[in-house]
Parts: C-alpha cells; sequence; structure tokens
C-alpha cells in the first residue's frame, strides 16, 4: 500500500540542511544579529533571496505533487 503526500519533503529536508548548517547559521547571525550595519546590509538580501528561493522550490514541488496525487486518484490508481 502506497501512501501519497502533498507535503513537499525534499524542499523541506532542503531548506533545514540549508539553513541549520553552520555557513547557514553563520549568514542569519550576520544578517540579523550583527552588530555592524555594513554586515547586515550585506547579508540580509542574500539571506532573504535564499529562502524566497527555497519557499518558491517548496510550491513547485507541494503542486507537482499534488497534481500527480489527483491525477493518480482521478485514475483510481491511488
Amino acid at each position: 500500500m502506497k501512501i501519497r503526500t502533498a507535503v513537499p519533503w525534499i524542499s523541506l529536508l532542503l531548506t533545514v540542511v540549508t539553513v541549520l548548517n553552520p555557513v547557514g547559521m553563520d549568514f542569519l547571525r550576520s544578517a540579523f544579529f550583527s552588530n555592524e550595519q555594513l554586515s547586515r546590509n550585506i547579508a540580509q538580501p542574500i539571506v532573504l533571496s535564499v529562502l524566497a528561493i527555497l519557499a518558491m522550490l517548496a510550491l513547485v514541488e507541494w503542486l507537482i505533487r499534488h497534481t500527480l496525487i489527483r491525477r493518480a486518484r482521478s485514475r483510481g490508481q491511488a
């Protein structure tokens, strides 16, 4: 029995790995908790861009999974 979900597992795992590694944590700290304005100004756009890209990947993966599951159910396979 196969259980299919529309949850974007691959994108969520990629996001967790990207954010929770030492380099990702360092960028988060320098983007939002740094005492230097220059450091915050450089790191914030980078961090926000990466987070936006990861969110878009999760949305695309969810749409693909949702579409495939709906098609399989309409054919009676799932």
